[in-house]
């Protein structure tokens, strides 16, 4: 079991104190309010930030191999785009449930038309399960919009966009997904953007049956990552760089022909009680960002959906 103990500082947004994301303790310290917070986080995770993690144990490399570059020391990893090619990396393992983590750092400037892409996906047929961050690029000056999605046999269209409290060019940020039969929560460091929810009946609208793959990449998608595709990609600024590095799963592994997460269990605490709702402070927190970041939410896009998805009621 790897343990990772530290000393973080923050002045610029609403943390927990927890020993793992759903810790139940005492109010969070409020917005703006500087912090000193000691956190402790122990894991049994798939990559530590010892500075052992080896890159090749764990990813393939998708797209043009000749685009991605990585640190002298290996620890850091840098994904670029041009006019030519992109490049990507996706996990050797497959997972189904777990805590999925990565720091990233954006692409700087004049990013309009770029999306960096921090995924899990069950494949890349009609019939795929998928769970997105999307990182939108926009003009310089201009503040990024982060968009995540959820996909059912195929089906999406379950956008939500949020704007940041930070500049996620200037340094690195850490991107998480919970996912168990309950709910999937996306995290942006540790705070609870979004929560997506499960009926616990058989439905249309949860993935919870096909194990996924970790991946990310760099794209041009500028017929509609930038205002609606109105600001296009410009290329003078190529090559764009993203950058990576910290991942982590805590999950379940998918084995075949006999894999262990077949079936839901407690032994693992993102598979217990206290992990299957927000916590107090997470309540708050995502109440926070419910009220200041959401740019876009398609449960109230009445246009689009005249009759409200059955999960947005949940």
């Amino acid at each position: 079991m790897y343990v990772e103990c530290q000393f973080l500082k923050t002045a610029s947004a609403p943390f927990n104190r927890n020993h793992h994301p759903f810790w139940r303790g005492s109010n969070m310290e409020r917005w703006a309010l500087p912090l000193a917070v000691f956190l402790c986080i122990s894991a049994a995770a798939t990559a530590a930030t010892d500075g052992s993690f080896q890159f090749k144990e764990t990813f393939d490399i998708t797209g043009a191999e000749d685009h991605f570059k990585t640190s002298p020391d290996g620890q850091v990893w840098f994904l670029y785009l041009d006019k030519k090619a992109g490049c990507g990396f996706q996990t050797k393992n497959q997972y189904r449930f777990g805590w999925f983590s990565m720091k990233l750092k954006l692409v700087g400037g004049d990013s309009a038309g770029i999306v960096t892409a921090y995924y899990m996906a069950s494949d890349a047929g009609p019939e795929r399960d998928e769970l997105d961050f999307e990182f939108l690029g926009n003009r310089t000056g201009q503040p990024y919009t982060i968009q995540t999605n959820v996909y059912k046999s195929g089906v999406g269209g379950r956008e939500m966009r949020h704007s940041l409290w930070f500049d996620p060019t200037e340094d690195f940020h850490t991107y998480s997904i919970l996912w168990n039969s309950h709910h999937i929560v996306f995290f942006v460091d540790r705070v609870p953007v979004r929560t997506y929810k499960n009926d616990d009946k058989p439905n249309d609208f949860f993935p919870n049956t096909k194990p996924m793959t970790v991946f990310s990449s760099i794209w041009n998608a500028d017929d509609w990552a930038t205002r609606g595709g109105l600001e296009k990609t410009d290329w003078k600024n190529a090559p764009f760089m993203s950058s990576y590095k910290d991942f982590s799963a805590d999950a379940c592994q998918w084995e075949d022909p006999y894999p262990a997460c077949v079936s839901t269990t407690t032994q693992n605490w993102w598979d217990q009680y206290e992990a299957w709702s927000l916590s107090e402070t997470q309540q708050e927190d995502s109440g926070w960002v419910g009220r200041n970041l959401v740019i876009y939410d398609y449960c109230t896009d009445s246009e689009r959906y005249p009759t409200p998805p059955v999960e947005c009621g949940l």
